[in-house]
């Protein structure tokens, strides 16, 4: 990569997964921890869609590449951390992005994340086998 490109970066979050993602002038390719990013993700579908989903939303999908770094998690938790890093790096590209962005439901973080296991019981909610007698 040269060094006179213009690059865009962004944070997303998801669970125990954070993403930081750079949006670098290009073609539409995915590198996720230094492979193709169909690779890194299991060939799935469903991921594939969600990490270029905000470039998609805004028509950029064939425009600009995505070079990601990404920790923690599973592959479902950095899909959507990917998802959101690249949604706020576009942000970053132009303030016109944040609208549809913020319509589509890219740029807000899924708060859902696992209970902590409580004293007494053995799980977060699991309570032991009661028996009366």
């Amino acid at each position: 990569m040269s060094t006179n490109k213009v690059v865009y970066w962004g944070t997303g979050r998801r669970k125990t997964a954070v993403a930081r993602v750079r949006v670098v002038p290009g073609n539409g390719t995915v590198t996720i921890n230094g492979r193709p990013g169909d690779n890194y993700l299991n060939y799935n579908p469903v991921y594939l869609a969600a990490v270029k989903a905000p470039l998609q939303t805004l028509g950029l999908a064939t425009d600009y590449d995505l070079l990601v770094n990404v920790r923690g998690g599973g592959l479902t938790g950095q899909a959507d951390a990917i998802k959101q890093g690249a949604a706020r790096a576009l942000c970053e590209l132009s303030p016109d992005n944040r609208k549809p962005l913020k319509t589509e439901g890219h740029l807000s973080r899924d708060p859902r994340a696992k209970e902590r296991r409580k004293y007494g019981l053995k799980k977060a909610r699991k309570a032991p086998q009661f028996s009366k007698r």
